[in-house]
């Protein structure tokens, strides 16, 4: 590739991200730059770029460039468009970058011999919020539309079309801080889920505010929200499962989880019948729960024990009795002494939002 005007917006903030990331920018360069260092470390900024004004190859050209910095090589074509418009405002939170993408009509690609897989190992979460893409990754196709959530593995090849404009904020997690939580990430599958409610909905809208409110963020501060975000963003593709590998423990530690959430309220529950529906042994299951501290019915008891509090703390009129049936419990005398002995009080001492002292309740994990 020919050398760039050092004054060129691409180049730019590419120094501001090298900067960002090794502080290998002297003194000159960040003055001649406009960079700004805070305590001695750079401080993050929105990064703008757009291709507007350009010539039709340069505007391909730039964008290759950008998608290259941000996540990996890409083949780059406006489709049937005399002209190629796009734009990135992107900003890192900790190790996390936040984008927000407008494009025209366009395709990309990542072939099988632009793969490096130690160069780019990132997973993308997109929230399309404008137009269609259709995406295929190993024979898989998916039609992106405005309120959908996808996740999926920038290093596999892919193809995204979008045939006319769209935009998207987009979230690009390094997978080292997947396999920090327990994530097995040799191939993960894409995931379409939604982000019009529930905890898609609250992933989409917490990552809106992060993007405005990165700039302002201390170090320190900025790793927390990083963590934060984070989890947040798993919370939805837990549910589903989407980033694990279904035969790893990790994953069906979850898919336990899932059984027993929707099976709580059956008296009958029981490892016999967890182990049936995963198709594992009663022993793999044991090790599995066993080596989070708590036997898998510990886990059971422990989860109806909070749901049942939670009902006797909001729920009028319903007796002691009819909440501990409700929620598979056989005998009351039973779940008083099992409540008293979790929460430290009778179960009749719990009133709506009067009770006082009680113990704060342990989220089951």
């Amino acid at each position: 590739m020919t050398g760039r005007n050092p004054a060129d917006p691409l180049n730019v903030c590419k120094t501001r991200e090298k900067a960002r990331l090794t502080g290998q920018v002297s003194r000159q360069e960040q003055s001649r730059l406009g960079i700004e260092s805070v305590a001695g470390k750079m401080s993050d900024t929105v990064h703008s770029l757009n291709t507007t004004g350009l010539t039709p190859k340069r505007q391909i050209q730039r964008w290759s460039d950008a998608l290259t910095d941000l996540c990996g090589q890409f083949d780059v074509d406006a489709l049937e468009g005399s002209s190629f418009e796009g734009r990135i405002n992107y900003t890192s939170v900790s190790r996390l970058k936040l984008c927000q993408i407008e494009a025209s009509q366009h395709r990309i690609a990542h072939t099988v011999s632009r793969i490096r897989l130690s160069e780019h190992p990132y997973i993308k979460i997109l929230f399309q919020t404008y137009g269609v893409s259709h995406f295929e990754q190993e024979g898989r196709h998916f039609d992106i539309v405005p309120g959908d959530c996808f996740a999926y593995d920038v290093s596999c090849p892919h193809t995204i079309i979008s045939p006319a404009l769209t935009r998207h904020e987009v979230v690009i997690v390094p997978k080292d801080l997947l396999k920090e939580r327990g994530f097995q990430l040799s191939k993960m599958a894409p995931c379409k889920l939604s982000a019009r409610n529930g905890t898609g909905r609250i992933a989409y809208d917490f990552v809106h505010a992060a993007f405005g409110e990165a700039t302002k963020l201390s170090p320190l501060n900025a790793v927390g929200v990083a963590d934060s975000l984070i989890d947040l963003l798993l919370l939805p593709l837990r549910e589903t499962g989407a980033m694990l590998d279904r035969g790893s423990a990790e994953a069906t530690y979850v898919r336990a989880q899932g059984f027993i959430r929707e099976h709580l309220r059956d008296p009958d529950l029981c490892i016999d019948r967890i182990s049936a529906a995963l198709g594992c042994s009663k022993r793999y299951l044991h090790m599995l729960f066993s080596d989070r501290g708590m036997t898998v019915s510990d886990y059971i008891w422990r989860a109806r024990l909070q749901h049942c509090r939670q009902e006797l703390e909001t729920q009028n009129g319903k007796t002691i009795t009819d909440v501990a049936f409700s929620w598979g419990f056989s005998s009351s005398s039973h779940f008083s002494r099992v409540f008293r002995k979790y929460f430290g009080i009778a179960p009749s001492s719990v009133n709506k939002g009067h009770h006082g002292g009680m113990p704060a309740e342990v989220v089951l994990e």
